[in-house]
Parts: C-alpha cells; structure tokens; sequence
C-alpha cells in the first residue's frame, strides 16, 4: 500500500506563502510548548510540506538538526533549497514507510498531516518506530459545523478528529498520550485575507475556547495537540 498518485501530486509547491508562513509560527509554537522539556535534539518532520514548521523551529533554535520527509517531489525541492540551519536532508517517501531506523530521533512531528493520509495508523506506527518521542497536531474538524457528506476539496483534509478521537487514535496505536492542548489559529490569520469581522470571529472563538472547551470544540474548528511516546508493554 502507498500513497494514491492522484493525492501525491495533489500537493505541488512553488515555495513558501505568507498564510502558510503565519500558519507555522502557530503550529512551531504548539511542538515548543508541548515538547520542550523531553529529549529534541534531532527532529523529523514528517509531511513537512514546503517546511515551513521546521524553518520556524530552527530559526527559534528548538533542536541541533532537522530532517524531513515528503510525498511531494516538488515540496522536497523547496525544504532542500531553504538554507534551513543545521538541515540534514529531505527524503520523498511513500506516505507509509520512514527511511530510518528505530529510535533514530529523539521527536518526530506529524503537524496537520494526520488528516491527510489514507493510512493513518501505518504512518503512526512508523513515527513511533523511528522516535522516542512523537508529536501530532490535527485540526479538530468533527464538529456540529461539519457536513454530512464528503465532498473533496482543496485542503485535501480526508480524515476527521474530535478531542477524543485522536486521542483514540493514538493510543490504540501503541502511543503513550504524556500531554494535549487545544489551541486556536493566531489573530493574524483571521485578518490575513481582509475579512472586516475577522478580529470579531478570532475573540467569539478564543473566548469560547477559554470558558468552555467542550462546548467550543463541538461547535467550531480548532487544533488538538498531542505529546506522546511508546507504550510500555503490558504487566507480565
């Protein structure tokens, strides 16, 4: 089993955009926040896109060295001629199976690429084999908002979380869940595209996701984040 062709040359990339910039200070902040404290000297970003998550966590200095790895050729292309510091290589990869060894890294991040895959537990299984810590960050698109049919569209996005289910998920794959955290996209990326009532919509959200979590989550579209390891094997 690997990556359908028609969803691998789905994401082509000519470099990095201004939304996809601010969108990854967000997500780099989230993997600093939650992974701060264990083990990050040497970071695989797993579906790194045009990498800007692993630019933002070196230009901040989380982490010695950064490796990657894409479906897209051509976003393979872009991370590589970056200049990220200490950027050890990009290697394109099937969507299932890491080219690295067990325990190779200390932190592997799956940011916002969980929703895409077509095998979610086969690329969770090898984040675990390959690190010692894994980290995931999905958006939390199960929600009252969502429609009752698929309908495909730019996002790409073909698998749907709540709090619990990715939670579910990543347990049932053998993950030790150590911390989570709900979070919001920033202000800037309300306003980006000029929308009037965009700093309105960012302080309903922000204020909801503060007085009640539970309630914000079923009613509009947040980020899960999670912090995890292997599981220790069963008593006896």
């Amino acid at each position: 089993m690997t990556a359908d062709p028609e969803l691998r040359t789905a994401y082509r990339y000519a470099g990095e955009s201004e939304w996809c910039r601010l969108g990854a200070i967000d997500k780099a902040d989230n993997v600093v926040r939650l992974c701060s404290d264990v083990p990050h000297a040497t970071l695989l970003d797993i579906g790194a896109g045009e990498g800007s998550v692993i630019a933002r966590l070196a230009a901040i200095g989380f982490g010695e060295s950064y490796h990657a790895v894409e479906v897209s050729e051509t976003a393979a292309e872009v991370i590589r001629s970056r200049g990220i510091p200490s950027f050890v290589g990009c290697s394109s990869f099937d969507g299932e199976h890491l080219p690295h060894g067990d325990a190779a890294f200390d932190l592997a991040i799956l940011s916002h690429v969980v929703e895409h895959v077509e095998y979610p537990r086969k690329l969770i299984y090898e984040a675990r084999r390959v690190a010692r810590h894994v980290f995931v960050e999905v958006p939390l698109e199960l929600n009252l908002r969502l429609p009752e049919q698929f309908v495909a569209d730019d996002l790409g996005h073909i698998n749907t979380y709540s709090p619990k289910l990715i939670r579910r998920l990543l347990e049932s794959c053998g993950l030790e869940v150590l911390r989570e955290m709900l979070s919001h996209r920033s202000r800037a990326t309300y306003t980006y595209h000029g929308d009037p009532l965009g700093n309105l919509k960012f302080a309903v959200k922000e204020l909801a996701l503060r007085a009640a979590p539970r309630l914000a989550t079923s009613l509009w579209t947040y980020h899960g984040a999670l912090l995890c390891r292997p599981a220790p094997p069963p008593p006896g």
